[in-house]
C-alpha cells in the first residue's frame, strides 16, 4: 500500500539563489515545457518559492502518507502532491500548514483543493492548489508513495527537480537545466527593465522596440513591385 524512497539530494544553494532571481513569465518567453496547468493558482498573489521538489502521490481521502512525509522534509524543500485525479478531498488545511512550516517546507503545490484558506495564509505557508473544498482527507490507511515520479498540473515532476513558482505560474526544471535557464531569464529581465525605462520616459513606443511597427508597415504596403 505504501512506498517511500530516500529523500532526493537538495539542489546547490548557488543554483537556487540564481533561479530565485528569475520569473516564471520570463522563462515562458523562451521555454514551453515544464509548466504546470494554469488552473493551479497561488492562495496569495504575492507568493514566490524556489526549491527542491519532494514528490508525493496521495490517493483519494487518505492523508496518511502526507503526515509521514512531513516527518522527513528538510528546510527549503517544496512538497509537490499528485492527488491521483481526486478533486474532492482537501489534503492541506490550517493544521497541516503549520506542520509543514514546522518541518521547514518552503511551500506546497497540490494538484487538488485545499481547505482553511485564511488559516493557511495566516500561518504563512506558500501554497498553490486548484481551489477550495470543505471535504477533507483523513487517516484512511489506503496507501501512497513518497519520492516517485508524479504528475502535477499535467507536468511530470521527479524527486530532486527544481521548482520555481510565483503569481504567474509554476515551472519544473531538471537539475542540469537550472543554471542555463535562470541565466537566460535574468538576462532577458535586465533587457526588459531597460526597455521599460525607455517607455516610462516616453523615449520610444513598444512597436518600435519590438520591431512590430516596421514589420506590419511593410506588410501593409504589400509586395514590392
Amino acid at each position: 500500500m505504501y512506498t517511500a524512497h530516500e529523500m532526493p539530494p537538495q539542489l546547490p544553494q548557488a543554483d537556487l539563489d540564481l533561479l530565485a532571481q528569475a520569473e516564471t513569465a520570463t522563462i515562458g518567453h523562451f521555454r514551453h515545457i515544464g509548466f504546470m496547468d494554469v488552473a493551479l493558482r497561488p492562495l496569495h498573489p504575492r507568493q514566490r518559492i524556489c526549491g527542491t521538489a519532494v514528490t508525493l502521490a496521495l490517493p483519494s481521502l487518505d492523508s496518511s502518507m502526507l503526515h509521514y512525509a512531513l516527518s522527513d522534509m528538510r528546510a527549503g524543500d517544496i512538497l509537490v502532491i499528485d492527488r491521483l485525479q481526486d478533486q474532492r478531498f482537501a489534503c492541506i488545511g490550517g493544521g497541516v500548514a503549520l506542520a509543514a512550516l514546522a518541518a521547514g517546507v518552503a511551500g506546497v503545490i497540490v494538484d487538488g483543493p485545499c481547505t482553511d484558506p485564511s488559516e493557511i495564509i495566516e500561518a504563512g505557508l506558500p501554497l498553490w492548489s486548484r481551489g477550495i473544498s470543505p471535504i477533507t482527507t483523513r487517516m484512511a490507511n489506503i496507501g501512497g508513495a513518497l519520492n516517485i515520479p508524479v504528475s502535477c498540473g499535467g507536468t511530470v515532476v521527479l524527486p530532486g527537480d527544481a521548482i520555481l513558482a510565483d503569481e504567474s505560474g509554476i515551472v519544473v526544471l531538471r537539475p542540469h537545466e537550472v543554471v542555463e535557464t535562470a541565466t537566460e531569464a535574468i538576462n532577458r529581465q535586465n533587457r526588459g527593465a531597460e526597455r521599460q525605462d525607455l517607455l516610462r520616459k516616453g523615449v520610444t513606443r513598444i512597436g518600435d522596440l519590438s520591431g512590430a511597427r516596421d514589420r506590419v508597415a511593410k506588410a501593409l504596403m504589400g509586395p514590392a513591385s
